[in-house]
C-alpha cells in the first residue's frame, strides 16, 4: 500500500532539484538545436551566395561557354573542317599507334623475345610498306620510338599476336583527310605534336583544339566539286605539256570567296613524307612571278579611267621602241599600227608600253598599289609571298615594262583579285577562304569606274572570241580573258626556254560571277600544244575544259542565245569582220 503526502505538504527537496535539472537540460538541448539550425542555415546561405557569385562570374567571362569534362569527352579531339556545303575535309578520331618500348620488360636485358630482324619481318607481313631495315635498326638500338602511326584495329590484333610486349599500341588522336590530297595546300596537315601546319590547319589551330569551339565544324569557302574539277584539269594540262608544275584559282568576283585553289604537284596530308614536304610550297599564294601580258588589260583600264583612251579606234605605232638602251618589241610583226582592241587581240608589247608611257610612272604605280600589288596577297593562309616591287619613284622605262607585265613580280592570287576588280564593276575585295553568310558582300575599295569595267569586259570577251584566248571559248559560257607568257628570270637575265604560261579569265562576261586563273610552270612544246609553249596553246585550253564542268555546279548554265554586246567594237577588228563573213 503506497504512502500519500498530506494535501498541504511540499514535495521533498530532492524532487525539486531533479525537476530544476531537467528543465536546465531541456533549455540547453533547445539552445544547442537552435545553434545547429543556425549553423546549417548559415552554411546553406554561404553555399547559395557562392553559387550566385559563381554564376555571375561565369556569365561575365568567356569561360561560361567552356564545355564540362563530360561534354569534352563527347567531343572529337580536334574540330572538323568542312567545305562550303558541309562535305568533310578534315576529321579527327581516336586511333592506335605502334610504339617500341625497350623498357617494357624492365631495364637491362633484351626487350625482345625474338631477334629484331625476325620481328621486323613479321611486322612487314602486317604492314607491306614498312621499311624492314629501318625497323630492324630501331629495334636493335634499344631506343624508344614510333614504328608506325595510324594502325587499324585489325592490324593491332595481328601485332599483339606476335607476342612481343615491347610493341605497344597507345591510343592517340588521328587526323584524317577523307578527300585525300584534294585541296592539300589549302588544308595543310597536323603534325605529331598535335598542332596544325602550313594551311588552314595552322590558321585555325586554336579554334580546332579549343573545347568551346571544336564541336562546331570550321566551314571554308572551298567547294570540293569545283576543287576536284580544277585539280583534275590542271593535272591533265600539266602532263600534256610536261610542265614542271601548275596552279589554279576559282574566285567569286563579288565576295572574294575562293571556291578552289590548287598548286601542283600536290601532297597527301594523310601521309607526310620527304616527297610531300618538297611539294608543300604553294605556287598560287607564295611564289611570285612576272605574269606577262595578263597585265595589259590592267594598263588599258588605268588609261580608260584617266581619260587617255576616248576613241577605241585610235591607232598606235607598232614598230619597235628604243628607250634608254632598251628595245621593246613584239614576237611577230603585227603591222605598222594597232588600235586598243587589236593590241589586246594580238598581245602587243609595243602598244601596251606606249599606253603605259602616256599614263606615266606615277599613275601606273598608283593603279598597281590600289590593286595591292605592292604587298602580300590578302588571304588567310600563312604562306603569302611578298612581291618583287620597285620602291621609290618609278622611271619611265619601269612604267612601260610594267604595262606589259614585266618589272614587277606578284603571286597568281594577286592577279586573280585584280581581274575580279576589272570585271565586277571596279571594286577590289580581299580573297578569303572562309565561307561568308549569304548576301554578305564586303564593301571593298573602288579602283576603276563602272564604265571602265564595262568596257574591259567587252575587250576580254573579244580576246576569247578572236584573239589568243580562242581555245578557252566554251560555247554558251561567255568566257573572257587574257593570256600571258613570260620568260622566267634567272641568273644573268631571262631564260628564253623557261616560261610561265597564264590565262586569267572570268565568266559569264555579260554578268561576271567567277574569275578562273590557271598557270603552268615551265611548259614544254609537245604534240598536244602543237609544239608551242605559249599560254594560248597550253593554259587557255585548260580553262576551256574546266568552265563547262564547274559552271553548272555554280549555277551558271550554258546559254548560246545571248552574249555581251561588242557590236560597236567589231568594226575595229579585221578578225571579227572576217569571222562575220565566214558565218561564225
Amino acid at each position: 500500500m503506497g504512502a500519500f503526502l498530506p494535501a498541504n505538504t511540499s514535495p521533498p527537496a530532492t524532487l525539486s532539484v531533479s525537476r530544476i535539472q531537467l528543465v536546465t537540460l531541456r533549455q540547453k538541448a533547445m539552445e544547442l538545436a537552435r545553434q545547429r539550425i543556425l549553423w546549417v542555415t548559415v552554411g546553406f546561405l554561404f553555399v547559395a551566395i557562392v553559387a550566385v557569385l559563381r554564376i555571375g562570374f561565369l556569365g561575365m567571362s568567356d569561360r561560361s561557354v567552356e564545355a564540362t569534362s563530360f561534354e569534352e569527352s563527347l567531343l572529337p579531339p580536334r574540330g572538323e573542317i568542312v567545305d562550303r556545303n558541309g562535305v568533310p575535309l578534315a576529321r579527327a578520331f581516336p586511333a592506335y599507334a605502334l610504339w617500341f618500348d625497350p623498357n617494357a620488360l624492365g631495364k637491362g636485358g633484351s626487350p625482345l623475345i625474338k631477334p629484331p630482324a625476325e620481328v621486323a619481318r613479321e611486322l612487314k607481313a602486317i604492314f607491306p610498306d614498312l621499311d624492314v631495315a629501318k625497323v630492324t635498326q630501331l629495334l636493335a638500338s634499344g631506343k624508344p620510338g614510333y614504328i608506325r602511326r595510324r594502325v587499324l584495329p585489325e592490324q593491332a590484333n595481328k601485332v599483339q599476336d606476335i607476342g612481343e610486349l615491347a610493341l605497344e599500341m597507345p591510343r592517340e588522336m588521328d587526323r584524317q583527310y577523307p578527300q585525300g590530297s584534294l585541296a592539300a595546300h589549302v588544308l595543310g596537315y597536323v603534325g605529331a605534336n598535335g598542332h596544325g601546319h602550313v594551311g588552314m590547319e595552322e590558321v585555325l589551330d586554336k579554334q580546332l583544339r579549343n573545347p568551346a569551339t571544336r564541336g562546331t565544324p570550321a566551314q571554308l569557302s572551298i567547294d570540293v566539286r569545283v576543287q576536284g574539277a580544277l585539280e583534275d584539269e590542271l593535272i591533265r594540262g600539266m602532263r600534256l605539256v610536261n610542265a614542271k608544275g601548275a596552279g589554279g584559282i576559282v574566285l567569286d568576283v563579288n565576295t572574294g570567296e575562293v571556291l578552289a585553289l590548287a598548286s601542283l604537284p600536290e601532297f597527301d596530308p594523310n601521309h607526310i613524307d620527304a616527297e610531300g614536304e618538297k611539294n608543300m610550297f604553294n605556287r598560287m599564294t607564295n611564289q611570285v612571278y612576272e605574269l606577262g601580258s595578263t597585265f595589259k588589260p590592267i594598263t588599258v583600264a588605268a588609261a580608260l579611267d584617266a581619260g587617255l583612251i576616248t576613241d577605241m579606234g585610235k591607232r598606235y605605232p607598232a614598230t619597235p621602241l628604243h628607250i634608254g638602251g632598251f628595245t621593246i618589241h613584239d614576237d611577230e610583226n603585227f603591222g605598222a599600227s594597232l588600235n586598243v582592241p587589236e593590241m589586246l587581240i594580238h598581245s602587243s608589247n609595243i602598244v601596251a608600253a606606249e599606253i603605259a608611257d602616256e599614263l606615266g610612272p606615277d599613275r601606273m604605280k598608283r593603279t598597281m598599289e590600289k590593286l595591292h600589288m605592292n604587298e602580300r596577297p590578302f588571304i588567310e593562309l600563312p604562306a603569302r609571298g611578298f612581291p618583287i616591287w620597285p620602291s621609290g619613284k618609278w622611271a619611265r622605262i619601269r612604267a612601260m615594262t610594267v604595262g606589259f607585265g614585266h618589272g614587277v613580280a606578284v603571286t597568281p592570287l594577286h592577279l586573280a583579285s585584280a581581274y575580279a576588280a576589272l570585271v565586277n564593276g571596279g571594286i577590289w575585295r580581299p580573297a578569303t577562304l572562309h565561307k561568308l553568310p549569304a548576301g554578305d558582300q564586303p564593301s571593298g575599295q573602288r579602283v576603276f569606274k563602272p564604265s571602265t569595267s564595262a568596257r574591259v569586259r567587252q575587250l576580254l570577251r573579244m580576246i576569247a572570241l578572236y584573239g589568243t584566248g580562242r581555245s578557252a571559248n566554251a560555247p554558251g559560257f561567255r568566257i573572257g580573258g587574257k593570256t600571258g607568257t613570260a620568260e622566267m628570270a634567272g641568273k644573268g637575265g631571262y631564260r628564253r626556254h623557261s616560261v610561265i604560261a597564264t590565262f586569267a579569265s572570268a565568266f559569264p562576261m555579260d554578268n561576271p560571277r567567277y574569275v578562273v586563273l590557271v598557270m603552268l610552270d615551265e611548259p614544254q612544246g609537245t604534240l598536244a600544244s602543237s609544239y608551242q609553249r605559249t599560254a594560248a596553246w597550253n593554259a587557255a585550253p585548260i580553262v576551256g575544259r574546266l568552265v563547262p564542268r564547274i559552271g553548272p555546279m555554280l549555277g551558271v548554265q550554258p546559254d548560246t542565245t545571248h552574249d555581251i554586246d561588242i557590236s560597236e567594237l567589231k568594226p575595229l577588228l579585221p578578225e571579227a569582220q572576217q569571222a562575220a563573213k565566214d558565218g561564225q
